[in-house]
């Protein structure tokens, strides 16, 4: 019987994003599989965790395409790139905790790609006038991958309706971001 390995990959993300301490014998029950058919698929947790990295990364970057990030408000552009990466905000909220795939030469490409592109919309609406000049691009970036990591986080525990979390995150974000005219306090 042939393994459907994306069914595989989305069952072991689905558990691993309610329980990241799972172990391989959990995320094979979760899968429908024996362990041994799953350790054929994985070599062990690194191998997994590294095959939903890449499955992570192209839905991430499947989101950034989606959003359109050079049409129209850089701010609407950031709506609609946290509404598109919202279907995967577990499993990068899951990435996000795995510490081995952001340490060491082993750093898979795609993290920076992303960040590029995600840094170069908030320099977009910089340069626009639309964020403010004092947050750097590489800050809010990692705002944004914080806000979609508490938004799933919260989701799951049940602290947050799941129909609000894209709202709420792109709000709570822009509203850091926006440029204000504020008047200046006077110093004493």
């Amino acid at each position: 019987m042939a393994v459907d390995r994306d069914h595989v990959l989305r069952s072991a993300a689905a558990l691993l994003t309610r329980k990241a301490t799972a172990t391989m014998d959990e995320v094979a029950k979760a899968t429908g599989i024996s362990r041994a058919t799953l350790h054929r698929q994985f070599a062990g947790r690194d191998a997994l965790v590294r095959a939903l990295e890449a499955l992570g990364i192209s839905e991430c970057e499947a989101a950034l395409d989606a959003a359109r990030l050079d049409d129209g408000p850089a701010s609407e552009a950031v709506r609609r790139l946290v509404r598109e990466l919202q279907p995967a905000a577990a499993l990068l909220a899951f990435l996000y905790t795995e510490n081995q795939l952001f340490e060491g030469e082993e750093q898979n490409a795609g993290w920076s790609r992303i960040d590029d592109r995600i840094s170069a919309l908030f320099r977009r609406g910089q340069a626009a006038g639309e964020f403010r000049i004092d947050l750097t691009p590489g800050w809010l970036t990692e705002a944004l991958y914080g806000l979609l990591a508490s938004g799933a986080w919260a989701v799951t525990e049940g602290r947050v309706a799941r129909n609000d979390i894209t709202h709420m995150i792109a709000e709570l974000l822009l509203g850091g971001a926006l440029l204000r005219d504020e008047p200046r306090r006077e110093e004493s």
